[in-house]
């Protein structure tokens, strides 16, 4: 058995999805499991916490996130600039460059790291989509991916669809992996050193985007109403309110998150039924070979009862069979502090309700442990 058999499984959050995954992270660091972590799968904002924490630089990183704004992430783009350059600039590559670590040197570092980190992405490259076999999902393990590109797939996976245009990651052009993976349960169950899974499942609360910010737009052009294409615009507001009451999407950024909420929530979803079925399945399999090898030992004639029973054990033991792998699931969400990136309007986030998200996904891994019987240790210095 391998030292290093628990897995850690982060699954995407946005900015609240990193708050609770830093506390749920700080609380499993002080536990008897940490030393035994081995291999860490994140997407979106489990990428960017989960290659931290395989750093060691979760004090870090919470100083960074303590000091972190709406704008440091995504930036709102000029209006003239849209909708050829997505909705907002992409800050956080160079935040994170600037403020924390270069992204070269958190490529290098993790390649070098002990922590296997599995990164998801989305992939969005232009090519024939006849392939039947193309499942869109990009993949970039530490431990084969060169540093450059692993560093580019980290910023990639945490790249919201709905706000930002897509990155380059080697030869692929990818985006949030949220949308083929965003909760990656399984590719860790599928992996045999794994005897452990721990996981972080963020439970989102998806904001309601309505009419606000376009009838503050429609009330500063009521001034120039008589001028025919003010006059048209400000029908097409009228229209947008009139959608909004009847319960459909604004406009397209409001339709762009239903579709982001429909596709996450899915496939998240899936991924624990498939999880949940496996597990039944392989303790049907156990019952199976367990009633098989007592059939057979009490028909087989006399003298061959010991032989045919071990003939069926070494059969089973021949087969590849899925192991049954134990998980530990904590969930999440951000509530009264829930904190999001508006479309235009970005209000501050306040550093008390960042530490109460960060204090919250702490408590909530902390109850969960202490049901498995984890113990708690101090950290040594």
């Amino acid at each position: 058995m391998s030292e290093r058999d628990v897995a850690i499984v982060l699954s995407g959050g946005g900015m609240n999805g990193v708050l609770l995954e830093l506390g749920f992270l700080k609380r499993l660091r002080v536990s008897s499991l940490w030393p035994r972590v081995g291999r860490i799968y994140g997407t979106s904002a489990g990428a960017l916490t989960g290659t931290m924490a395989a750093l060691d630089l979760l004090d870090e990183l919470e100083e960074f996130v303590l000091a972190l704004q709406p704008g440091d992430i995504f930036r709102p783009q000029s209006l003239w600039r849209l909708p050829l350059n997505g909705l907002h600039e992409y800050a956080l590559p160079a935040t994170v460059g600037e403020r924390m670590i270069d992204p070269l040197e958190l490529g290098e570092r993790l390649c070098e790291a002990p922590i296997e980190v599995v990164i998801f992405a989305t992939d969005v490259s232009d090519e024939d989509d006849s392939d039947r076999a193309r499942s869109y999902e990009l993949v970039y393990s530490s431990h084969e991916t060169p540093p450059e590109i692993l560093a580019q797939a980290v910023l990639a996976s945490a790249a919201i669809s709905a706000l930002v245009l897509p990155l380059t990651v080697g030869d692929r052009i990818a985006t949030d992996g949220g949308w083929v993976r965003n909760f990656p349960l399984g590719a860790a169950l599928d992996h045999p050193d794994v005897n452990l899974v721990v996981a972080f499942r963020y439970v989102p609360r998806y904001p309601h985007i309505g009419i606000d910010s376009l009838a503050r737009v429609r009330r500063r052009l009521h001034r120039f109403r008589a001028v025919p294409p003010v006059r048209a615009f400000i029908a097409e507001l009228d229209e947008a309110e009139a959608r909004e009451l009847r319960g459909e999407p604004v406009h397209l950024g409001d339709m762009l998150i239903r579709l982001m909420r429909v596709a996450i929530q899915r496939n998240t979803a899936l991924e624990e039924q498939l999880a949940d079925e496996r597990d039944a399945a392989i303790s049907e399999l156990e019952n199976l070979r367990r009633d098989v090898t007592r059939i057979v030992a009490q028909h087989a004639r006399p003298g061959r009862r010991g032989r045919a029973a071990r003939a069926v054990e070494e059969r089973f033991a021949q087969t590849a069979l899925p192991r049954l792998v134990p998980r530990i699931t904590v969930r999440g969400s951000g509530g009264a502090e829930s904190l999001e990136a508006g479309f235009r309007t970005q209000r501050e986030w306040s550093e008390d309700s960042k530490l109460a998200l960060i204090a919250r996904g702490y408590a909530a891994a902390d109850a969960e442990l202490a049901a498995h019987d984890i113990d708690l240790i101090e950290r040594a210095v």
